[in-house]
C-alpha cells in the first residue's frame, strides 16, 4: 500500500478532499487539490481551509515517507504551521513539501533520546507554476513511552 493510500483510507480528511498523491518520498511529497466547486471560496479559488489541508497533508506525507521506519518508537506529530497566502489560487492546485532538515539528523537526535522537531516547507502552486501560498509545519517525533 502506497503512503497516499495509507493515507486516504486512515485520515477522512483527505478521501473528502479528494486528495490525489502524485509523488511520495523522503525528498518530495507532491499532492494535487482538484478544482471543485464545494471547494471554493467567495473569489472562485480553493477555500483557505482545503488549502491549509493539503499543504498540510503534503507536509504528513513526506513525514511519512521519510520516518516511516521510526514508527514503532516514535509517533510523528505537527507542532505548529503558518501560511502566507501570496496570490489567488484558482483551478486545481498542486502542494510540494520538502523536509527543511536531513532525516539523518532528524533520527540521530532521536537515537539520542531526544524528541527532535524539524520544519517541511510546502508551496502550492497553480496550474500556471504561480506560487500562491507557502506553508511551514514544523513537526516532531515523540517517541513512544
Amino acid at each position: 500500500m502506497s503512503i497516499g493510500e495509507l493515507l486516504a483510507a486512515t485520515v477522512p480528511m483527505v478521501r473528502t478532499l479528494n486528495l490525489e498523491y502524485l509523488e511520495t518520498t523522503p525528498e518530495k511529497a507532491v499532492l494535487v487539490l482538484p478544482d471543485r466547486s464545494e471547494y471554493r471560496n467567495h473569489v472562485g479559488g480553493p477555500h483557505a481551509g482545503a488549502m491549509f489541508t493539503l499543504g498540510e497533508s503534503a507536509s504528513g506525507a513526506i513525514v511519512l515517507a521519510a520516518f516511516g521506519e521510526q514508527l514503532s518508537r516514535a509517533v510523528p506529530l505537527p507542532v505548529h504551521a503558518e501560511i502566507a497566502f501570496k496570490k489567488i489560487a484558482l483551478g486545481p492546485v498542486t502542494a510540494t513539501a520538502t523536509l527543511g532538515r536531513p532525516a539523518t539528523e532528524v533520527v540521530a537526535e532521536l537515537d539520542a533520546g531526544k524528541r527532535p522537531e524539524f520544519p517541511v516547507a510546502v508551496a502550492i502552486r497553480r496550474e500556471d507554476g504561480a506560487v500562491t501560498t507557502e506553508m511551514t509545519v514544523v513537526w516532531t517525533l515523540r517517541p513512544n513511552g
